[in-house]
């Protein structure tokens, strides 16, 4: 065991969140830990941390074991380092032997003393089994893969947004190694292509990972365990987030039939003791059965208990056939361009899914189409159009000075305070907690009401940035089902793929600041886009193989040898049948450089020592192979050249 809890009871203030309870953490193991939002999976993963200590029980923990947290509260950190600086953090030890083998290096060739020789020899050899020359390889590799460009990474850290400085120190946590890898709602700070990065390199991770998260699809990859946080105890279930479900679902009807078998019994034996308690024969046996009874280990009921809102999103007025209608549509941020020279059209009943990697724009455009962002072009929006945003930051959306029936006002839905006070209701708000300040709600508080205002509009056309961060999986699901009811048009932007599955029709991608329309489901783009990308992929490779070739075919075949003369035509076709071989040398050399290439990207590789030097050491030995060939090709295509010109 390498983390755990042994009969903990753990209370925050007056609450209590586990109470008695035992939970193991073994090696290699792949755990999703989920309950409904408040529960306090969160607080949970502190106490195992040991950054909050239990009223009962004990935190076990091995002497060896190190664990990486990672957590909101990490962003309060600042500094004026680039990223790759803060990543490279994770390699204190190798960063420490890096500057003394530099001092020692510099003495040692003033002074060539025989013991500071050893010294350094022994440094060298520190860093040579702590793979310390490879470090910054690895960092940068990681930081790209979370979606990071070459030309970010030396760029200050401070420079970042939470959700990106957030990769950054998901980075550093992952190359420090930790044998246990706490990931408090990990997806929420990534985009699809990160999602996917990361979902790869946990899945060869030598250690064990715990994960607290919403998206059941990230879930049921990721993990091989569930431990459910529910009314104070945990519940452990040995599959996925898919088999969780379904074993619930079993687990819940055993124990109601279990408990409705035993209630029939109970009541049978009632019934037996109230008939025959006062007949002189039959009181013995009634008494025995009273006592029988009283001994009985009483099943309990069971009924789920959740936060279930009730959601429904009405709509006051059809609109007309398009709703919405891009055109020139230009936006850039002073180097950067978001989109040039675009346009789109939303029709009536369209629920579009906007997807792509951070930074390519989804949530500007979203902006743009809501009126919060300005642009050049043209958006026309048809008739009876009544629209309403869900922003994805909840600051833009919220007054945090207001309280939440202030909040439900400005919404001008034209609902007075008992219709607001019912609505909120059913967005679990009730009593007195509509007066508490929005500053003082949580994250799933706050997009709670967030939500509510978009209902209480009852908009004809929904916009919708990250509309499931802060939603527990159960939330996600009602939303789903409301969303699928809407009579109206939407347009979303999240990285929640079983969202997207379940509610888009149309799929909307950036793909070189324009705006390219997919007409059908998530699953139906997925499989196109896998399509697309392997004939892209194999016609890169191609060309990568026979780039000059083709371009060579054409200006070697142009002329003829008619003119030459003997010796010449013998000399011209000893250099092309040279360039023959050379380009089928070139065309090996570049299959395996590309081999080569994907085996460093490989986790399996990078992970062990061995494997990575000497694939390290094959890929340096092909480019040079492949150069040396380069410039005789360029010799020999040269020389044809020059011989055919000169007749």
């Amino acid at each position: 065991m390498l983390l755990g809890l042994q009969n903990v009871t753990f209370e925050f203030g007056a609450r209590t969140i586990v109470e008695d309870a035992t939970w193991h953490i073994q090696p290699n193991e792949r755990i999703g830990l989920i309950g409904y939002n408040g529960t306090g999976k969160s607080t949970l993963l502190k106490v195992l941390t040991g950054q909050y200590t239990p009223a009962k029980g004990t935190v076990e923990k091995g002497r060896e074991t190190t664990i990486g947290f990672l957590h909101q509260d990490l962003l309060g950190f600042d500094t004026e380092d680039s990223i790759l600086e803060v990543a490279l953090g994770a390699f204190v030890r190798v960063k420490q032997l890096e500057k003394e083998l530099e001092v020692m290096g510099e003495e040692l060739a003033k002074t060539g003393d025989e013991k500071l020789a050893n010294d350094y020899a022994e440094l060298l050899h520190e860093m040579d089994v702590l793979d310390g020359y490879s470090i910054h390889h690895r960092t940068e590799e990681i930081l790209q893969g979370l979606g990071f460009t070459n030309a970010e990474l030396h760029k200050p850290y401070k420079n970042f947004s939470g959700g990106w400085r957030m990769r950054v120190l998901l980075a550093k946590m992952i190359l420090q190694h930790p044998d246990v890898l706490l990931l408090d709602e990990p997806t929420n700070h990534l985009d699809l292509p990160s999602i996917e990065w990361l979902e790869k390199y946990l899945a060869h991770y030598q250690g064990s990972v715990v994960i607290v998260s919403h998206d059941r699809f990230f879930l049921d990859r990721m993990t091989t365990k569930i431990v459910e946080l529910y009314q104070q105890q945990l519940h452990i279930y040995s599959g996925n987030y898919s088999f969780y479900e379904k074993e619930k679902e079993i687990r819940i009807d055993m124990q109601k039939k279990a408990f409705e078998n035993q209630q029939d019994y109970i009541r049978q034996q009632e019934r037996f003791v109230e008939r025959f308690k006062a007949k002189a024969s039959k009181a013995a046996q009634a008494q025995s059965i009273v006592k029988r009874l009283d001994k009985l280990d009483r099943i309990e009921d069971v009924e789920i208990e959740r936060p279930n809102m009730r959601i429904n999103f009405a709509v006051e007025r059809q609109p007309g056939k398009i709703i919405c209608t891009l055109k020139h549509i230009n936006k850039s941020f002073k180097d950067v361009v978001i989109v040039k020279n675009t346009g789109a059209e939303i029709d009536r009943g369209d629920k579009i899914a906007l997807i792509g990697a951070n930074g390519k724009g989804k949530s500007t455009l979203l902006r743009i189409i809501a009126g919060a962002e300005t642009f050049e072009g043209e958006r026309e929006w048809g008739h009876n159009v009544m629209e309403s945003f869900y922003a994805q930051h909840q600051l833009e959306a919220l007054n945090m000075n207001n309280d939440i029936l202030e909040e439900m006002k400005d919404a001008r839905s034209g609902k007075n305070d008992l219709e607001l006070r019912a609505l909120l209701g059913s967005f679990l708000f009730s009593g007195d907690t509509v007066e508490k300040k929005i500053k003082v709600l949580s994250g799933g508080e706050k997009a709670r009401v967030a939500l509510a205002k978009v209902i209480a509009s009852k908009a004809n056309f929904l916009m919708l940035d990250e509309p499931t961060n802060h939603l527990d999986i159960h939330s996600v699901d009602l939303l789903v089902e409301a969303l699928n009811k809407y009579e109206g048009s939407l347009i979303l932007v999240s990285h929640d793929r079983y969202f997207i599955s379940r509610i888009a029709n149309k799929i909307w991608e950036i793909d070189n600041h324009q705006i390219r329309e997919f007409k059908g489901s998530y699953a139906e783009w997925e499989d196109w886009k896998e399509r697309r990308d392997k004939a892209e992929a194999e016609n890169k490779k191609l060309e990568s193989t026979f780039p000059k070739a083709e371009k060579t075919e054409v200006k070697v075949e142009k002329n003829t040898d008619k003119q030459l003369n003997n010796e010449a035509k013998k000399e011209l076709q000893k250099l092309k049948n040279r360039f023959k071989q050379l380009e089928e040398k070139l065309a090996i050399l570049n299959t395996n450089k590309n081999n080569l290439e994907n085996k460093l990207t490989d986790a399996s590789v990078y992970g062990d020592k061995d494997k990575f030097l000497k694939a390290e050491s094959d890929y340096k030995t092909a480019v040079e192979e492949l150069k040396i060939i380069n410039n005789e090709y360029e010799k020999v295509f040269e020389e044809i050249m020059d011989l055919e010109s000169a007749n």
